[in-house]
């Protein structure tokens, strides 16, 4: 698809027979081809290029492999009184089943994997694409203890009943006094 996108030549034969031959089975090919071939203008191709491949992105997205959101979150590790810090900041183009209704009250619940799990649960907020938590959770632990462990979020629903939607998670390897900020794609919930 890479090579669909960087094509300099909008109206090429070639980038119309390779689009269709991902969509089409050879015996629909010729019937395909010649109607994009017959095109005058090479502005109306270019168009028709664009279109098939928002048709693909649409595709690739579809089904199993459809986008569950991002979620922001930032860690700190104060060494000085052994604390770390962590900010759900918010979750970005957060989509659920339509099971759960239109909007669902959403929270994130937090779990540091340590030997005697540590966990912590944001505010419920009302169920949108772009939700803010802005909810700092600060622990004393120490942080060999830490680097050992994972990070595991949960995007739960608590209306109308409570359901985990997602998850993600990060490894705690690398914390440190800088605060860091990460990007994580949630993920179905694991069964």
């Amino acid at each position: 698809v890479s090579d669909l996108r960087t094509s300099t030549l909008p109206g090429s034969l070639d980038v119309s027979r390779s689009m269709f031959d991902l969509r089409s089975p050879p015996h629909r090919f010729m019937k395909r081809y010649d109607s994009v071939s017959s095109v005058p203008s090479s502005t109306s191709s270019r168009k028709d290029s664009q279109g098939s491949n928002r048709s693909l992105d649409t595709i690739t997205l579809s089904g199993d492999e459809r986008d569950f959101g991002r979620l922001n979150v930032k860690l700190c590790y104060v060494s000085s009184v052994e604390q770390i810090w962590i900010t759900v900041l918010h979750c970005k183009d957060l989509s659920w089943p339509s099971s759960c209704g239109e909007n669902p009250r959403i929270c994130v619940k937090g779990i540091l994997t340590l030997p005697k799990p540590v966990h912590f649960k944001s505010s419920a907020k009302e169920g949108c694409s772009d939700i803010e938590f802005m909810e700092t959770f600060v622990f004393a632990i120490k942080l060999q203890s830490l680097q050992a462990v994972r990070l595991v979020f949960k995007i739960q629903t608590q209306t109308p009943r409570k359901k985990t939607i997602g998850e993600c998670s990060l490894a705690l390897r690398e914390l440190s006094s800088q605060e860091s900020s990460h990007w994580l794609d949630i993920s179905p919930p694991s069964k």
